[in-house]
C-alpha cells in the first residue's frame, strides 16, 4: 500500500519522537531501531522508507529534540521586556524543573557529554542547535545593553548547562538544589537580573 506524503510525514515525525525519548532516557548510543520503531507502533522494516541508517536516525531526533526544547525558550521570553525575559529564561533554565524533566527538557543538559562519541552528523545538529539559542541569548544581552553580547551569550550558555547538567549528575537531593540555587543566584546577579532571584 502507497501512503501521501502526509501520512509519510506524520510517521516520520513518530519515529523521531520515540527516538528523542530514548535518546533522553538512556543516551543516544543505547537507540535501537527495532526498539523505536516498536515505541512508535511501527515494524522495524519500516525503518528504511525514512531514513538511511541509525546514524540519520539520532542525527534527526537531536534536530528535533532542540525545535522540542525550544518551547523552553519561548515560554519564558515571548512578549516580555528583554530583561524580564532573559531572568525568566535562567531561572527556568537552571531550576529543580528542568533538572528533574530530563525527558522534555534542553537537549544541551541531557546530551553533552555524549556528543563527542557520535559520528560527525549528530554533533553537527547539536552545533547547530547550540549556535541557535546562542544567538537567542545574545539578541537578549544585546537588547539590555552587554557588551560583547555574543561571548557573553555562549559563556551564559555553557554556565546554565554545566549547572543542570551538574545537578542531575549527584546523588544528594540537597546538594543539586545547592548546586542550581547558587548557579542562578551568581548569574542573575553577574546580568544585573537578581531581583526576586
Amino acid at each position: 500500500m502507497r501512503y501521501d506524503e502526509e501520512h509519510k510525514q506524520r510517521t516520520r515525525e513518530k519515529v523521531l519522537e520515540a527516538a528523542a525519548r530514548t535518546i533522553r532516557a538512556e543516551g543516544p548510543d543505547r537507540v535501537g531501531v527495532a526498539a523505536v520503531m516498536a515505541e512508535a507502533g511501527l515494524t522495524h522494516g519500516g525503518f528504511y522508507a525514512h531514513f538511511a541508517s541509525k546514524d540519520e536516525l539520532v542525527a534527526e531526533a537531536i534536530k528535533a529534540m532542540f525545535v522540542d526544547a525550544s518551547r523552553l525558550y519561548r515560554d519564558a521570553t515571548e512578549g516580555k521586556p528583554a530583561a524580564k525575559g532573559l531572568r525568566d529564561y535562567v531561572k527556568s533554565y537552571v531550576s529543580r524543573r528542568h533538572r528533574d524533566g530530563r525527558a522534555a527538557g534542553c537537549p544541551l543538559a541531557a546530551l553533552a557529554t555524549d556528543l563527542p562519541r557520535l559520528p560527525e552528523p549528530a554533533r553537527l545538529a547539536f552545533g547547530e542547535g547550540v549556535q541557535r539559542l546562542t544567538d537567542r541569548l545574545a539578541g537578549l544581552l544585546g537588547d539590555i545593553g552587554w557588551p560583547d553580547a555574543p561571548a557573553a551569550a555562549s559563556a551564559l550558555l555553557s554556565e546554565m548547562v554545566g549547572a543542570v547538567s551538574l545537578a542531575r549528575s549527584v546523588a544528594d537531593p540537597a546538594q543539586s538544589d545547592r548546586i542550581l540555587l547558587a548557579s542562578r543566584t551568581a548569574i542573575l546577579r553577574r546580568l544585573g537580573l537578581d531581583a526576586d532571584a
